[in-house]
């Protein structure tokens, strides 16, 4: 089955008011097209190298998210482009995409990654963090980004109930930031969580954005 087929199939399944964040790393410019060609224009990328070759190849309706962890000193490649970073998880880092989005005269819609999963090994901010940069004077100042949502990755285990409950965490945190930090503002709705592997059980579990490579693309290209 092509990777069109498969995302046609996918697709079809998908309940309405969750986007499919089409995860492309690795992929030719071909793979990408097939998918392209069969109605996708959302897709996300894990490296920011591999993100700018892309962009500069593929058709500008193409709307990119970075998906992958963004180091400060390369958000300056991707802000004249990126549609939505996932992976904000600093102060640090936030500071430098408002910069960076004020250099390009744009706003940048952001996701907060939190860590959920059990692994030392993902990126992501506590609860803590995240109340201590929201409080914060430097980031009240900040205009030109745009906090959408939360974003999260679960363990890789084949134990779906503990991947349910650590998505189940992510919705709670979504809830209470949605109460207590952007109660008026309607652009904070967005919960990215679920892959592949998981995708059914995040959006039961109230996900708005998957991120799915594999089941469409098939196995990644190293």
């Amino acid at each position: 089955m092509t990777s069109s087929e498969k995302y046609l199939g996918f697709i079809k399944d998908l309940p309405a008011g969750v986007k499919l964040v089409a995860v492309s790393k690795t992929k030719t410019e071909e793979e990408i097209m097939q998918v392209y060609d069969a109605g996708q224009r959302l897709f996300g990328e894990n490296k920011v190298q591999e993100l700018v070759r892309k962009y500069e190849k593929l058709p500008r309706d193409i709307e990119w998210h970075l998906i992958g962890h963004l180091q400060t000193n390369k958000v300056k490649y991707v802000a004249p482009f990126v549609g939505m970073i996932h992976s904000a998880d600093s102060l640090k880092l936030l500071k430098s995409i408002n910069k960076e989005a004020r250099k390009n005269d744009r706003i940048i819609k952001c996701l907060l990654q939190f860590h959920i999963a059990e692994e030392d090994t993902k990126f992501g901010l506590s609860r803590e963090e995240v109340e201590e940069i929201l409080n914060s004077e430097e980031y009240k100042k900040f205009e030109n980004i745009e906090v959408c949502g939360v974003m999260g990755m679960a363990t890789f285990t084949e134990d779906m109930e503990h991947v349910r409950r650590e998505f189940i965490s992510l919705k709670a945190i979504f809830e209470w930031l949605r109460k207590d930090f952007f109660a008026a503002q309607t652009q904070f709705k967005e919960i990215s969580m679920g892959m592949s592997d998981d995708y059914h059980i995040a959006i039961e579990e109230g996900s708005t954005m998957i991120r799915v490579g594999s089941a469409i693309f098939g196995d990644r290209n190293y």
